[in-house]
């Protein structure tokens, strides 16, 4: 009864829940001490949709990840309880799953450790967990199904795992670019082709956007005007001042606007940058340099990222019925 009940909140089949990757993508590793399950995921996927995990119950993880947005919030910042603001652009959760470190600055090691930050950050969820962990134990639904998934009451390593299950499944593969990487040479248009070899060529972006998840995981200072600095707060090492983790271009599209300050508003203006070099701060990684390429090359570029990574089976999941 309860697996049927988690399925119609889910919104899709469990079958699909533990169903595998989509085309392009390696398979997901889940942590020894965390495996998944479709009722976890279910259970997951009501808490990263709950407001009610904020202190005054209007800001949920969905609220700065939204899947109608990108999974980011469209936004050049995030906006917490009481409106207040960060500094940093919400990074899309998609694919999050093959990130070695997360967020911009890589200060969580894995997908369970990151899920209880903004949580507790004062500016986004302003909750504690001395405070949150009671309150979800009054909510019968989550009582019942933590003690079906986990065996014990809500508790705080509960809440993490279950947000990073259901996190683990945010994937976008199997898009164009797959398909012409697997032999359909009909799945990018002449344009997007030229892109492409731009992209993993001339243009230098596979540097850093490598991979199937098109990022390398590490750390790069782009050369952006920003006063963040990134990795080195974490690392305490001069070269990491000012880089940031390298974002997946998987649906680059919907997640504008771009970079870890939101300044670019369009991808137009993320190939301009990149074509002018950046601009020279004393960190800026050498991977970054003015680029001899011409407009209807950054056009090509431009249209590689927009048709060529956008994947018709993108996850746009819907709020599930909360638990009462």
């Amino acid at each position: 009864m309860l697996r049927s009940l988690l399925c119609v909140s889910f919104c899709l089949p469990v079958s699909l829940m533990l169903a595998a990757e989509p085309a392009g993508l390696p398979a997901v590793v889940h942590p020894a001490d965390n495996p998944t399950t479709p009722e976890k995921i279910a259970l997951g996927k009501q808490l990263y949709f709950d407001p009610r995990l904020s202190g005054d119950d209007t800001i949920s993880c969905a609220s700065c990840h939204d899947p109608a947005k990108g999974w980011s919030n469209g936004d050049q910042f995030a906006t917490g309880v009481g409106g207040l603001k960060g500094g940093r652009n919400s990074p899309t959760v998609i694919n999050s799953a093959y990130y070695k470190l997360q967020f911009w600055d890589g200060r969580a090691k894995t997908l369970e450790d990151q899920a209880l930050g903004p949580i507790q950050n004062p500016i986004e969820m302003k909750m504690t967990l001395e405070e949150v962990i009671p309150k979800l134990n009054k909510i019968a639904g989550y009582k019942e199904q933590f003690q079906k998934v986990f065996g014990t009451d809500v508790t705080e390593v509960g809440v993490a795992r279950a947000i990073a299950a259901f996190e683990r499944t945010v994937l976008s593969g199997d898009a164009p670019y797959d398909k012409f990487k697997a032999g359909d040479k009909a799945a990018l248009s002449e344009a997007a082709q030229r892109g492409m070899k731009l992209f993993f060529g001339k243009a230098n972006c596979s540097a850093c956007h490598s991979g199937p998840n098109f990022s390398d995981s590490a750390f790069h200072n782009i050369g952006l005007d920003s006063a963040d600095e990134g990795r080195f707060v974490i690392s305490k090492m001069t070269g990491d001042k000012g880089a940031m983790k390298t974002p997946t271009l998987r649906e680059i599209a919907r997640t504008a606007p771009y970079m870890h300050n939101g300044s670019l508003k369009t991808l137009e203006e993320v190939v301009a940058h990149y074509v002018k070099g950046g601009n020279n701060n004393p960190t800026q990684d050498e991977e970054i340099f003015a680029l001899k390429i011409s407009k209807e090359d950054e056009a090509d570029l431009v249209t590689f990222m927009k048709e060529g990574l956008a994947s018709a089976s993108y996850p746009n999941i819907e709020k599930p019925e909360l638990p009462k």
